[in-house]
C-alpha cells in the first residue's frame, strides 16, 4: 500500500496560506539565468516560490529572452530555497544597485541603505568583486577598471580573491543579439552574491554516464524542470505510468519524493532484450530503474515499477499521489499500446467486464492523454500536479487541442521545438476540484473533444516532415 501525503497549500497555483511577493517594500534580488529552455524559465521559477512559500506577483517586470531578472522575495532564506532547486537559475545576488548607464548604477548605490550594506563591509571581513558580462567579452585591464570605478563603496575589510567572506558582482548585460552589440551596456547590475542553482545536475545527472536507459530516456536537464514544474518535495509519493527507464523518477527522488511507476513493457520494467548502447547487444543482468537508483544514491527513495497497461485502473480508491509526471509515448520511437484487441474491447464493453487480456493493440494518443487526465483528476492530491509532454504537429497547433478536464487547472504550457514542423508541449495542470462520480467521462463529452482527435495522426505528420525533407535534400545533391 502506497503512502498518502497531504500537500501544503502554496501559492502560483491556488490555496491559501501562501505569502504575496508584492514588489514595493521587499529587498530585490537579481536573478543570472542560464539562456536555454527559455520558456521553461518562468514557470520553473513561480512553481519554486510557490514551493518557498511565496506566490509570484504579476507586478514583476521581466523581460523574458533576457538573463537577468529582478524579484522581490521577502528574505534571503527564500532566495537560497529557490536555488537549491532551480535548474534554470545559474545563482542569485542580493541586488544592490541598478541602472541604464554607469553613471545611474553609482547613484543607485550611494542611495542604497547603508545600514544594509554595513553588516558585509566591515574591516573583519574579506572580499572581492567579480565583473560578469553578457554577449561581450572584456579585457583584464577592462575590468580592473570597472571595479575601481566603484572605490567610493565604504568596503572597510580587505581584498582576499581565493576566499573571501564576500563576493560582489558588477554585471553588465549588452543585449542578445551577438550581431548587433552595443558599445555600452544596456542595463548595470550591482549586488552581493547569495548562492549557485542546480546547473550542476544537469552534468552528474547525465544519461551518457546512467547504468540503464532507453531509446526514449529524458534529458537530465528537462526532468528536474519537469519535477521542479510539479513542485515535488521531500517525502511526496511521484507516479509515472508511463515510466520506461525511470528518468523522470530519479529527478523526482533526488529532490526527496517516493517514486513508482507502470509500464507495458515487461522487458523495459525489468531490464530484459536488446540494449539501447551502442556496441552493446544485449542488456546486462542488472540494468533495471532500481538499480540507476542506487547509482546515484536514490534507492531508499524506491516504491515498486509494476508491468501494467495504463488504459486500465488498477490502484484501489483511497491512493492518492502529490504529483504525476510523465512523458507519454507518441509512437515515433515507442508504439502507443494497450492490451487487447479492437474486437474483444468492443466485446468487454458490451459485457462490461474487465478481464485480462494478453493481446495488444493500439493506444491513440488522443485516449492515452484522455486516460491520463482522468486518472490525474482521481489519484491527485488536491493542489497536486500533473505534468506531462504534448506532441503537436505545428501548422495545426492551437492552444484549444490542449486536453482539459474540470478537475484541473491549466498552469503553464511551454513549447520545445522538435523539428520545423513538430515540436512537444510541456503542460503542466494542478488539481483543483475533488473528483466525482460525475466527473468521470465529463471531458469526454466536452465539445472540444473532435479537436483533440489531431493527435491520433501525429505520427504520420511527424515522418511526412521527414521523408518531404529527405526528398528535398535529395533533390538538393542532384542540382
Amino acid at each position: 500500500m502506497l503512502p498518502s501525503t497531504r500537500m501544503r497549500a502554496l501559492g502560483g497555483g491556488g490555496g491559501g496560506g501562501a505569502m504575496a511577493l508584492p514588489s514595493a517594500g521587499l529587498p530585490r534580488y537579481l536573478l543570472l539565468l542560464a539562456q536555454e529552455n527559455l520558456e521553461f524559465r518562468l514557470p520553473e521559477i513561480k512553481s519554486l516560490v510557490s514551493l518557498c512559500g511565496g506566490r509570484f506577483s504579476d507586478q514583476e517586470e521581466l523581460r523574458l529572452n533576457s538573463p537577468f531578472w529582478i524579484l522581490s522575495m521577502p528574505s534571503e532564506e527564500m532566495a537560497r530555497g529557490l536555488m537549491k532547486r532551480t535548474v534554470c537559475a545559474k545563482c542569485v545576488f542580493e541586488l544592490w544597485g541598478h541602472g541604464k548607464s554607469a553613471e545611474e548604477l553609482y547613484s543607485s548605490l550611494k542611495n542604497y541603505p547603508a545600514e544594509k550594506m554595513a553588516p558585509f563591509l566591515q574591516s573583519s571581513l574579506t572580499y572581492k568583486i567579480q565583473v560578469h558580462t553578457f554577449n561581450k567579452t572584456l579585457t583584464q585591464e577592462e575590468k580592473i577598471q570597472k571595479i575601481d570605478s566603484l572605490e567610493f563603496l565604504p568596503f572597510e575589510g580587505k581584498v582576499n580573491l581565493k576566499k573571501p567572506n564576500h563576493i560582489f558582482w558588477l554585471l553588465e548585460d549588452y543585449g542578445t543579439d551577438p550581431n548587433n552589440i552595443p558599445e555600452q551596456p544596456l542595463d548595470l547590475y550591482f549586488g552581493r552574491w547569495i548562492a549557485d542553482g542546480q546547473r550542476d545536475l544537469i552534468e552528474s545527472y547525465s544519461v551518457k554516464r546512467r547504468h540503464f536507459i532507453g531509446n526514449t530516456s529524458m534529458d537530465a536537464c528537462l526532468a528536474f524542470l519537469m519535477a521542479n514544474h510539479g513542485r515535488v518535495k521531500p517525502n511526496d509519493v511521484v507516479f509515472d505510468p508511463f515510466v520506461g527507464t525511470g528518468g523522470l523518477l530519479i529527478a523526482s527522488a533526488h529532490f526527496g519524493a517516493y517514486v513508482c511507476g507502470t509500464d507495458i513493457d515487461y522487458n523495459t520494467v525489468h531490464g530484459l532484450g536488446k540494449a539501447s548502447r551502442k556496441n552493446q547487444k544485449w542488456r546486462g543482468p542488472d540494468e533495471n530503474i532500481r538499480a540507476n537508483l542506487r547509482q546515484y544514491g536514490l534507492e531508499k527513495h524506491y516504491l515498486d515499477i509494476l508491468v501494467s497497461d495504463a488504459s486500465k485502473a488498477i490502484w484501489r480508491k483511497g491512493v492518492k499521489f502529490d504529483a504525476v509526471i510523465t512523458d507519454p509515448p507518441y509512437g515515433i520511437r515507442e508504439a502507443t499500446r494497450r492490451t487487447g484487441s479492437q474486437k474483444e474491447m468492443a466485446k468487454m464493453a458490451e459485457r462490461g467486464t474487465e478481464n485480462h487480456v494478453s493481446i495488444s493493440s493500439n493506444y491513440h494518443l488522443s485516449d492515452i492523454l484522455f486516460d491520463l487526465l482522468k486518472f490525474a483528476a482521481e489519484y491527485l492530491v488536491l493542489g497536486g500536479r500533473l505534468v506531462y509532454w504534448l506532441p503537436v504537429y505545428k501548422p495545426e497547433y492551437t492552444e484549444e487541442i490542449i486536453p482539459r478536464h474540470p478537475c484541473l487547472k491549466l498552469i503553464s504550457n511551454c513549447e520545445q521545438t522538435l523539428s520545423s514542423h513538430t515540436s512537444r508541449h510541456l503542460i503542466t495542470m494542478e488539481k483543483v476540484k475533488d473528483f466525482e462520480d460525475e466527473d468521470r467521462d465529463s471531458h469526454i463529452l466536452d465539445s472540444q473533444y473532435l479537436p483533440y482527435k489531431s493527435h491520433n495522426s501525429f505520427r504520420e505528420k511527424y515522418f511526412s516532415g521527414v521523408t518531404k525533407r529527405i526528398a528535398k535534400e535529395e533533390k538538393d545533391s542532384q542540382k
